[in-house]
């Protein structure tokens, strides 16, 4: 729904980025009506028990995690007061997450379509997918018909007899949102709600007409690429596919012989994802597995680093891309690609994304927060960046607030509802 509800001025919102590669934790403050957010307090640590976007180990995620969120606690200590965090927005691992549309039609009776109309249709959504092995991330009204009438945005107040509603659902594998919430109350903490990677990232590096026009954002994290399609003002659709930087990294670490602690440096330091014509004279350094100490020199052309990049690269980009025709997406998700995530830094990433892609791709990172350091401000900070911006101003599109909110119209309905609620 366009009008959206937004949180008061002076709330604290804290967000929990659980990665893995690293976790991160935002805390918030709205500072006007609008929802605007100041960063406040800011921590971020390597992850541990954590392996393609799930927990495989409760003690060490939950220890970072501690470790994570007093960091941030002690930063924005002068603003809390000593008060200690009891709610946190996280996020959901693309690899968890699965959306579908639904399409839902509501009696009006004649009168002005009212919010509680349009939260009755979600609701109606929500109760045809509630299933034991599922948990219920999105319910976001893409597009309304009043009466067979296309091609409207905003409903509220229109008189008709019938309104339809295309509703984005996402969902989540309950069994890992529950080990994941297990690391989260083990450290003292409550979760508020949570929110698919993907989409985050979108709501906090994209400007207002990519939404609108038709973006797809790609975040690529260390063992996980997420993407989610914007159009229209709203997100239409996410996926993830199980590759990431790090697969990159173990690439170069069996190419070049050498650990992959170096491998990281090593592709940090001269990696790219497309080659140069420059490539072949300049020489790199590269330590031998399990000689580290030894002295003796091993010098590679960086040509030979980037051809072990590329293909992996462009593995990435075509994984993608297959998910996005699998979808039916293609004829919605316009021309632009946005990538974020810490490996998009990678030099050429956006040339290559752009030639495998067939579309405008540029670099994105966090747009919508004021305050935030410059040590934490790049694009692999998007994702908790933007779970801020969806506590903060998406509160219309939580499960959970839908079935509180929706109120039955009729009588027959409420007495149904009573009778439920009572006995």
């Amino acid at each position: 729904m366009s009008r959206k509800t937004v949180k008061p001025k002076g709330s604290l919102i804290a967000a929990l980025d659980i990665g893995s590669s690293k976790t991160s934790c935002f805390i918030g403050r709205v500072i006007d009506d609008n929802g605007t957010l100041e960063v406040i307090g800011v921590g971020n640590r390597q992850s541990k028990g954590v392996k393609n976007g799930s927990i495989v180990d409760l003690d060490a995620a939950e220890s970072v995690i501690r470790q994570t969120v007093h960091a941030a606690e002690n930063m924005a200590a002068e603003v809390m007061r000593g008060y200690p965090l009891r709610e946190i927005v996280c996020n959901v691992s693309g690899v968890h997450a699965n959306a579908f549309g639904h399409s839902v039609k509501v009696d009006i009776g004649g009168h002005d379509v009212t919010e509680n109309d349009i939260k009755r249709a979600l609701a109606k959504a929500q109760e045809k997918e509630a299933k034991d092995n599922l948990e219920l991330l999105h319910t976001i009204p893409t597009f309304f018909r009043i009466d067979g009438q296309d091609g409207i945005r905003d409903p509220q107040g229109m008189f008709a007899e019938t309104m339809q509603v295309d509703i984005n659902l996402v969902t989540g594998d309950a069994v890992a949102l529950r080990n994941m919430a297990s690391c989260v109350e083990r450290s003292h903490l409550d979760i508020s709600s949570l929110c698919v990677g993907a989409y985050a990232s979108g709501l906090s590096s994209l400007v207002d007409d990519e939404i609108d026009l038709g973006c797809t954002v790609i975040d690529i994290g260390a063992e996980v690429t997420s993407f989610a399609v914007f159009h229209s003002g709203y997100m239409i659709f996410c996926d993830a596919v199980p590759l990431g930087g790090q697969n990159i990294t173990n690439d170069i670490a069996q190419g070049l012989t050498t650990s992959k602690e170096h491998a990281e440096r090593i592709k940090i330091m001269y990696g790219a994802a497309i080659a140069s014509q420059t490539d072949e004279g300049e020489m790199i350094d590269v330590p031998r597995l399990g000689e580290e100490g030894s002295g003796k020199p091993n010098h590679v052309p960086r040509s030979f680093l980037i051809g072990i990049m590329q293909p992996r690269v462009e593995e990435i980009f075509e994984m993608v891309r297959a998910r996005l025709t699998d979808s039916g997406m293609q004829n919605v998700i316009g021309r632009r690609v946005v990538l974020t995530g810490g490996t998009s830094q990678i030099t050429g990433m956006r040339d290559l994304g752009g030639y495998v892609l067939d579309k405008q791709v540029r670099l994105g990172k966090p747009i919508r927060l004021t305050g935030l350091p410059d040590a934490v401000s790049g694009p692999g900070f998007s994702t908790v960046a933007g779970l801020l911006t969806y506590a903060a101003e998406h509160i219309d599109e939580m499960p959970a607030e839908i079935m509180a909110q929706a109120r039955p119209d009729s009588f027959v309905e409420r007495a149904k509802l009573w009778l439920r609620e009572n006995w």
